[in-house]
């Protein structure tokens, strides 16, 4: 399969995932329509007729679906997916997805986790094409090296929003919404100062940032090495944030949480 991420606003991605034998397409978070179409122009000169036949909505937030209804009416899209709960607030959405639902782009196949916490209706499409690895489309409950804020969810539910990702096979390759990579980096030095693949990932991004590449996708292994809010458990973060020993894991990401929303460096 193919990612292509398309920088959308100030710092969004969306993402154009196209099926190598069918041609057949999806457009994750289309932000503005502007980026995405002329992307969509660009793949098209180079694969030949690539057809988008859905977009991919993570959470209703506008930043996330501000395109789509322009760009489902460009493109004669039918098929708009985004969560149940989010009826009412995903622009043209035909699809009312529940966890655990499946199905295909093309050869592509998509599962769907549901993983509240920034919303309440947030999701992640996983999708799988042998003999690729898996990939993940997270929209702003996990980013590379950190996690979206806490809007409409509770400590536990986002806490297990995050578990439930970090069981996904360790190649599964992370696609998040937003370029926060460097800052998330930053606050996770501040808070595990010893963690060496903290320190890598942050020269890592400086030099892709510097090229002006994204820095997205990361792997959810990498995630789990560096990524403080997969890390609740960590002697150092706790001991760093003031967390008590005895603080469960859901107690211990809204300290990091919340360290993180006053986070200044």
């Amino acid at each position: 399969m193919r990612v292509v991420p398309i920088a959308c606003l100030s710092d969004n991605y969306a993402y154009l995932l196209v099926c190598p034998e069918t041609k057949q397409a999806a457009i994750v978070d289309p932000s503005e329509p502007g980026p995405v179409l002329r992307a969509l122009e660009e793949n098209i000169g180079r694969n030949g007729d690539v057809k988008v036949v859905a977009i991919l909505s993570t959470h209703h937030h506008h930043d996330h679906v501000g395109g789509n209804e322009a760009v489902a009416e460009a493109l004669g899209v039918g098929r708009v997916y985004g969560h149940v709960s989010d009826k009412g607030r995903i622009p043209k959405q035909s699809e009312f997805l529940e966890e655990g639902a499946t199905f295909t782009i093309g050869a592509l196949s998509v599962s769907i986790l549901h993983i509240p916490g920034h919303t309440t209706g947030a999701v992640a499409y996983v999708v799988t094409h042998e003999p690729n690895d898996p990939v993940v489309f997270t929209g702003d409950t996990l980013f590379v090296a950190g996690c979206g804020r806490m809007f409409e969810g509770d400590p536990p539910m986002f806490h297990g929003s995050l578990q439930k990702l970090a069981k996904l096979d360790g190649r599964t390759q992370v696609y998040c919404g937003h370029e926060y990579t460097e800052a998330n980096l930053r606050f996770a030095a501040h808070v595990e100062p010893s963690n060496q693949a903290v320190l890598r990932a942050k020269d890592r991004a400086a030099q892709v940032r510097k090229d002006g590449r994204p820095t997205v996708p990361s792997t959810l292994a990498e995630e789990l090495s560096y990524n403080p809010f997969l890390r609740v458990d960590s002697p150092e973060i706790r001991k760093t944030l003031g967390i008590a020993e005895s603080a469960s894991p859901a107690d211990a990401f809204h300290a990091i949480r919340k360290a993180k929303d006053g986070f200044k460096a």
